[in-house]
């Protein structure tokens, strides 16, 4: 492992945790060079990933970018970041497991959604008005419609209207 802050390529392990209920390693590092300390995060890939974008074109799949799409839709949401970070895993887990090598960038976005539908009824409308780019608030009203009465806050934390009146 190259150290990040001098490039020297001599570091050392100084310790080992399991994260992520086990599904990645948290490596604590120091450099001989320079001294300075770093983490690293070991993940197990079962397969490389490739997306195919609308337009055709194919670009590695970067967990990364997953990652940031599902916390930006939780955002302010009371879903706290283990949880944010076994959804991503989840996802992740789907995608390797499937069998396929080329994944449609459609199919990724489904399963966001899906896996944001079942968490935050308001976390998967900010996903979905991304993802599926409404250019008219007739799509976005159609969106709302068809969610179930009170799934948009099913994952709030403060008792609803009906329920406050009780």
């Amino acid at each position: 492992m190259h150290c990040p802050f001098c490039g020297h390529e001599d570091t050392q392990v100084k310790d080992s945790r399991s994260t992520e209920d086990g599904a990645a390693i948290r490596r604590r590092r120091v450099c001989a060079a320079c001294g300075q300390r770093f983490t690293t995060i070991e993940r197990v890939q079962l397969r490389e990933l490739t997306v195919v974008k609308m337009d055709g074109r194919r670009v590695p799949f970067d967990r990364d970018k997953l990652a940031r799409s599902i916390r930006v839709a939780l955002r302010k949401r009371p879903v706290d970041e283990e949880r944010q970070e076994r959804i991503v895993n989840g996802l992740v887990r789907q995608l390797e497991a499937s069998g396929e090598t080329d994944v449609p960038s459609a199919r990724i976005g489904e399963m966001a959604m899906d896996a944001l539908h079942a968490v935050d009824g308001v976390a998967y409308v900010r996903f979905a008005s991304v993802y599926r780019d409404f250019r008219e608030v007739e799509a976005f009203s159609k969106l709302l419609t068809d969610m179930k009465p009170g799934e948009e806050d099913a994952a709030s934390p403060l008792p609803r209207e009906e329920d406050r009146r009780q």
